[in-house]
């Protein structure tokens, strides 16, 4: 399959008719154990790569560290991988698409969250982005899928028209042509609601704990699902808990979980150069 192909594939996804699930990877073992179990795409996640690599979230990685571990993914796998690329790492749209298709990705997260962690990009910067990183994916050949991300909802404290923000870049990122639009903190089916009838089109949620199941986010309308960092965390999670048992009572029951050294080792592909 070449990278245009995985590039149509990934956007008919979330076409439907079932809800484009993504556990998100950060490594290649990761990304080979979601493979093999059946989901059709593979998302990264920017600070599970970041926080494996020993950098915190935010844009704090090297671009080529980033890069070089997308890479390996997409050579590991032969699933689309959409590619989260937090705000870009200060390239502009034309850049970021010739980036990300010469490591193979079929598509990606875009954010808005300034460097400064505190405020967003203005929306005119965005919206450039946006139809520059387009037109550069159509020149090339392959139509990226983008999912614009839009940090309104996350900023603290979140100003009183957080949800107006994010109603408007959806709206703007979707005329400047994204595919997705991705709301981190919206998850009360209201406003699920309210934001999907003023920006008709595919809508990623954030699972966390609180967000509805999967099928009641089906059913509001939602086309896409991903996991963020909270798979690599709770990796550390199941890793600490089997630390304090064996510092603790001395035995091994939280390894029981584990996948088996077979499982991981054939879900592997050939040893990566």
């Amino acid at each position: 399959m070449t990278l245009r192909d995985k590039a149509q594939t990934l956007r008919r996804l979330h076409q439907g008719p079932d809800v484009l699930l993504l556990p998100n990877a950060w490594d290649v073992a990761s990304a080979c154990l979601l493979e093999d179990a059946g989901f059709p795409a593979i998302a990264t996640t920017s600070a599970g790569i970041a926080f494996s690599l020993g950098y915190p979230d935010g844009q704090r990685i090297p671009v080529v560290e980033m890069l070089a571990a997308i890479a390996r993914i997409t050579n590991a796998v032969a699933v689309p991988v959409t590619a989260d690329f937090e705000a870009g790492y200060d390239l502009e749209g034309a850049a970021i698409a010739g980036e990300l298709i010469t490591v193979g990705a079929a598509g990606l997260n875009l954010e808005d969250l300034a460097n400064d962690g505190s405020t967003l990009v203005p929306l005119e910067t965005q919206v450039a982005n946006i139809v520059q990183l387009r037109a550069a994916a159509a020149a090339a050949g392959v139509p990226l899928v983008i999912n614009a991300r839009t940090d309104a909802l996350f900023l603290k404290p979140a100003p009183p028209t957080a949800f107006a923000e994010a109603v408007k870049r959806a709206q703007a990122y979707r005329a400047a042509g994204a595919d997705c639009i991705f709301v981190p903190g919206l998850a009360d089916p209201a406003a699920i609601r309210a934001l999907l009838q003023s920006s008709p089109g595919a809508l990623n949620i954030l699972g966390t704990p609180t967000a509805p199941p999967v099928a009641a986010l089906h059913a509001l309308g939602v086309r896409r699902i991903s996991l963020g960092s909270g798979p690599y965390r709770a990796a550390l999670g199941a890793l600490r808990d089997i630390a304090q048992e064996l510092r603790g009572p001395g035995t091994y029951t939280a390894i029981a979980a584990a996948p088996s050294y077979d499982t991981v080792t054939a879900s592997l592909s050939e040893p990566m150069p």
